[in-house]
């Protein structure tokens, strides 16, 4: 069986449905395979705890050269990681990035293609936050830094790390988005907002991406008990108690529970994240999923993913842009 690489659909060739099952066969042969790491350059934002710090952990012991970076330094999770590489004599190198900072992350990203002798062959958008409560309660400090983190620190790495990915004709970005950039649960003030965000410009980089051989995934976790829960926790407090009364008297229940909020993630296991990115990082180029939903339970948003898929193919399949939707989808 061919290995069958989407970028070939810009050669002219149609897609057929002999060559659409190869392609699938190919991905489902891959995804069963270990992931290799080895000589793979990976910088990860929001390493200091969570998918990030896990996945940066891991990836180093499969043989990557790890830039783990947070924001702050010095702090306890830096130093605690540079031990561990030390120790496990690891090619993992912690780099202060602060995903709001647009010099930070221009130095820091150069920092770690200088480290690496050029491009970075992955990027992993991890840094997020989020606060709870009604939309009317999000006041613009929260507003704009729930978009500043998670929707605009994203854009600032990418811009950062394309111009050494388009010369090398390679590279992957994954962006962790959320269940919740899909579908909706009420009061969880600008978190859906901003993840959907995110979706949309994913998925339009993944087709402008189309020709110069990068792909990006869109990483869609449920709950998992990371610190994301407990820093939310603390936000949200600091959101109702500077809420003006006005907008808080609307919505009396719903702010007494949201004082009592304990919320943890579950007790689902959290490596499923980077183990999913593993094996995508594993997967040929070009054959790797626009989409990938990760919890061991319920994933609402799979049909949500499935119908979207087919209505860019079914509107814009036959139109100049055609190529680039139907190699991201992989018909």
């Amino acid at each position: 069986m061919p290995n069958i690489n989407r970028r070939a659909l810009l050669g002219g060739a149609a897609a057929t449905t002999v060559l659409a099952a190869a392609a699938a066969h190919a991905q489902s042969d891959v995804m069963k395979a270990g992931p290799n790491l080895q000589g793979k350059s990976i910088l990860i934002t929001g390493t200091s705890s969570g998918f990030g710090r896990l996945a940066a952990e891991d990836y180093a012991r499969k043989g990557a050269k790890v830039f783990a970076t947070m924001r702050n330094l010095p702090r306890t999770e830096a130093t605690e990681l540079d031990a561990l590489a030390k120790a496990e004599d690891l090619d993992l190198h912690v780099i202060e990035i602060d995903v709001l900072d647009d010099a930070q992350v221009a130095a820091g990203v150069a920092d770690a293609e200088k480290i690496a002798g050029g491009a970075i062959d992955v990027l992993i958008n991890n840094a997020g936050i989020s606060t709870a409560g009604p939309v009317e309660i999000q006041d613009m400090e929260a507003t704009k830094l729930l978009f500043d983190t998670n929707v605009y620190g994203p854009q600032r790495l990418m811009r950062a790390v394309l111009p050494g990915m388009r010369a090398a004709k390679s590279g992957q970005i994954f962006n962790v988005t959320s269940q919740l950039g899909r579908v909706v649960i009420p009061a969880f003030g600008q978190y859906s907002p901003t993840k959907f965000a995110l979706e949309a410009m994913s998925e339009q980089l993944a087709y402008e991406l189309v020709p110069h051989g990068i792909d990006v995934t869109i990483i869609q976790p449920g709950g998992y008990p990371t610190e994301i829960w407990a820093n939310a926790n603390a936000l949200t407090q600091k959101l109702l108690d500077r809420a003006a009364e006005k907008h808080l008297n609307g919505y009396s229940a719903l702010v007494e529970q949201l004082r009592m909020r304990t919320n943890n993630g579950g007790s689902t296991d959290p490596m499923d994240v980077p183990n999913a990115m593993a094996d995508i990082i594993a997967m040929p180029a070009g054959t790797r999923p626009l989409r990938k939903e990760v919890h061991p339970g319920a994933k609402p948003q799979i049909a949500i993913n499935e119908v979207s898929a087919k209505t860019q193919v079914g509107w814009l399949g036959d139109t100049p842009y055609g190529p680039w939707i139907k190699a991201v989808h992989n018909v």
